[in-house]
């Protein structure tokens, strides 16, 4: 567990961080940016649960939460330190956890006939939104994996979360009673 005892570091200063190994790289290295869009996503999860979203969604948006964790904690080591690194991972489990998820909310709406717009309740509002963080998250992290090797699982957990944040914006919508804006292809 890592242990916070100084804040700042002052090597932001010179426009440099560290990764999880301790070595040096500029703020906007790959690396960088695919966690650091993670954790955009993390944060807007949190004003999610402010927002006082669908009793049933509560828990898999607090574990959501501690897997992007995971994720970060394995996105801000190099290849050669995660495997010297022991530390939580993105794992099968937690796709497959995603994919229930989704199977079980999808079951309870009624099938899309149509593109829906983003928007709705707040909590449903900002699903959405949390939907294209995860997006761009997975963008990130695609383009980081073509410059070196990123955790075996990352990618297909971001690419489900965005499809699960899509479908609980869906159902949160459907819980408060707010009708879905579909569309329109002929405005």
């Amino acid at each position: 567990m890592p242990r916070l005892t100084k804040i700042y570091t002052r090597t932001g200063d010179r426009g440099e961080t560290r990764l999880g190994s301790g070595e040096h790289v500029p703020k906007n290295h790959a690396r960088i940016v695919a966690y650091g869009t993670v954790n955009e996503l993390d944060a807007l999860l949190g004003v999610v649960l402010a927002t006082r979203p669908a009793a049933e969604l509560v828990e898999p948006l607090r574990r959501i939460q501690n897997e992007l964790f995971h994720a970060g904690a394995e996105l801000c080591l190099s290849p050669a330190a995660r495997e010297k690194t022991p530390g939580p991972r993105i794992a099968a489990r937690h796709v497959t956890a995603l994919e229930r998820l989704i199977d079980g909310l999808n079951a309870k709406l009624e099938p899309l006939k149509n593109f829906v717009l983003p928007g709705g309740n707040p909590a449903a509002a900002f699903l959405h939104a949390a939907c294209t963080f995860c997006r761009r998250a997975e963008r990130e992290i695609i383009s980081l994996a073509q410059q070196e090797p990123v955790g075996e699982h990352v990618i297909a957990y971001m690419n489900r979360l965005s499809d699960a944040l899509f479908v609980m914006a869906r159902y949160e919508n459907r819980m408060s009673g707010v009708e879905e804006t579909l569309w329109d292809s002929h405005a």
